[in-house]
């Protein structure tokens, strides 16, 4: 009887640390920062400046330090064609691994890759054809510190043709600049 009772006691304590693990592992936090669109077609090379802001989750295990991050962003990012500015407004998905190797909670570095969803809210205005849907591959790094601040670098490869200009399919690739804290 006592060999049950041990067994129940020790099945309760796993329970409860392992229910105390499990809501730290998924955090919530808001991201927002700037992002560098580059086009190039043929001899034409352009860049713009954008933003984006939006909620995160974060989920990761502790111990071995993989998780997945995913946000959604309202996002702005474009091009300048000739005098017009072909802005994309719309809603951005990254969906990253992200592994973070470092000094517990204080510090750490963490480098990332995933896909990325864009659905553009603008459609086709400024005599330029979007695309409403787009997918790019996301590869990052960056830092945490302090357990609720990330600092983080994004690089967006396009892959399909995000715009049509002049009957030219183009692709843009995007730099991304973060800040996010979580809670």
């Amino acid at each position: 009887m006592k060999r049950v009772i041990t067994m129940c006691m020790v099945a309760v304590c796993c329970v409860l640390m392992a229910t105390n693990a499990q809501a730290q592992l998924l955090r919530w936090g808001v991201k927002g920062g700037v992002n560098l669109t580059k086009l190039t077609v043929d001899d034409y090379k352009d860049k713009m400046a954008g933003f984006f802001v939006g909620p995160m989750a974060e989920l990761t295990i502790p111990v071995v330090g993989l998780g997945v991050d995913a946000s959604l962003l309202l996002s702005q990012k474009g091009i300048k064609a000739d005098e017009d500015a072909a802005k994309q407004v719309g809603l951005d998905i990254p969906v990253n691994l992200k592994y973070t190797f470092g000094l517990g909670s204080t510090l750490g570095l963490f480098i990332a890759a995933g896909p990325d969803f864009f659905f553009d809210f603008k459609g086709d205005k400024d005599g330029v054809e979007r695309k409403k849907a787009q997918v790019g591959i996301n590869v990052g790094a960056g830092l945490k510190l302090i357990n609720h601040l990330q600092v983080g670098v994004n690089y967006n490869i396009a892959m399909g043709d995000h715009f049509e200009l002049d009957g030219v399919g183009v692709k843009d690739k995007t730099w991304q600049v973060s800040l996010a804290y979580l809670f």
